[in-house]
Parts: C-alpha cells; sequence; structure tokens
C-alpha cells in the first residue's frame, strides 16, 4: 500500500502512461487529493499553462485513476497534530503524512516541502525511489 499526494497524480494526469508507473501498488489517499488534483488541473488551464483538452483528458483521467479514497478513524485528529509538531499552519499536507502514518505505509510525493518535512513523521519517497 502506498499513500500519493495529489502532486503525484497529477503528474500521472497529465502523462500518457498514468499511474501505471506505479506498478501493482494498492494507491490509496485522503478525500481532499481531488480537491486538489482537479483545482490544480483548472487553474494550470486557467492560467493557460495546458490546453483545454490536455486538461480535460487529465481530469478523465483523475476521475478513474485507480486511487482508493481513506479516511480512518482518527484522519483529521493526527493531521492536526502533525501540523502543530512541524510548524505547518495548514493541515492539507499533513494529512497525506497522517494518513501514512495511520495505514502504516510510505508517501510517495514530488513535493519538496512535504518530504523533507514529514520524513520525520513517516516514510516519504519521492518517483525516483519508488
Amino acid at each position: 500500500m502506498l499513500v500519493v499526494d495529489a502532486a503525484v497524480v497529477i503528474t500521472a494526469c497529465l502523462s500518457e502512461t498514468g499511474l501505471k508507473a506505479l506498478g501493482r501498488e494498492e494507491l490509496v489517499a485522503p478525500h481532499l487529493m481531488w480537491s486538489e488534483a482537479s483545482s490544480v488541473l483548472h487553474e494550470l488551464r486557467w492560467r493557460k499553462e495546458i490546453s483545454g483538452e490536455l486538461a480535460n483528458i487529465a481530469l478523465k483521467r483523475l476521475s478513474v485513476a485507480a486511487v482508493s479514497p481513506r479516511r480512518p478513524k482518527g484522519l483529521i485528529e493526527e493531521a492536526w497534530r502533525i501540523a502543530d509538531r512541524l510548524g505547518w499552519a495548514k493541515t492539507y499536507d499533513a494529512e497525506y503524512l497522517a494518513l501514512a502514518r495511520i495505514l502504516k505505509c510510505r508517501l510517495l510525493t514530488t513535493d519538496a516541502k512535504l518530504k523533507a518535512g514529514g520524513s520525520s513523521v513517516v516514510g516519504v519517497i519521492g518517483p525516483a525511489e519508488f
């Protein structure tokens, strides 16, 4: 099992191979991942950093991505504690860490800040380490 964050999923949705590069891992994410990912895709299109056609393709890939939403008991409270511990004002990123911690698995991210801060909480890896 592997927790994936929005940055990883967005990158996958913008590529032709999608999440297939992650092999047979069971991929999970907190519910907020879908909102974050669709928001970023919308912003990329709005800023004209990607075409409308690519945005639509990526959004379709997101809607069928083989990632299971998870919200185990205590997730929000654990994210709150982690955000406090790391000195973060927001709990969004901490929710990915909390999910990995509760599920006793690693987090895959391309976000350098999340990896640097989160590595003291759980195993955080980047695509190159996968």
